[in-house]
């Protein structure tokens, strides 16, 4: 599966693989972060839920043990990531590319977790999902 070996690639670039780490997925409600998450675990596309509450996924790449956050998106969700950024090590961010009349809300999200100063080395992945639709 190529979303895997990709993850597992950009693991080895920033020096992680063999190790431990802490990852978050962010970004606008209904953007496909529990859905990436799950296929990452379970190797499975499905239709989920909204995430109402954090949670947490321990996920395998490779030598790699991830501790993976799935903090939800919706306003209210949005209000406590912040308090899941201590020892990350990375976030992975997505866009929903086929809802353009939220792409402004998306990016003043990105630009609140840009400018957080605790988060001034921690490597961002921006991932536009849904691109197969119009």
């Amino acid at each position: 599966m190529w979303i895997v070996d990709w993850f597992k690639n950009k693991l080895q670039e920033i020096g992680w693989f063999g190790k431990k780490g802490k990852i978050v997925f962010l970004g606008l409600d209904d953007a496909g972060k529990t859905t990436l998450l799950k296929r990452l675990k379970e190797d499975k596309m499905a239709q989920l839920p909204p995430t109402l509450m954090p949670h947490a996924e321990e996920l395998f790449i490779g030598n790699v043990s991830v501790t993976a956050w799935d903090l939800g998106g919706h306003e209210a969700a949005r209000k406590t990531w912040r308090n899941y950024f201590a020892g990350i090590n990375a976030i992975i961010f997505l866009v929903d590319a086929s809802k353009e009349e939220r792409f402004e809300e998306a990016r003043i999200e990105l630009e609140n977790v840009l400018e957080t100063e605790s988060l001034s080395k921690v490597p961002i992945v921006i991932l536009g999902n849904k691109i197969d639709k119009k």
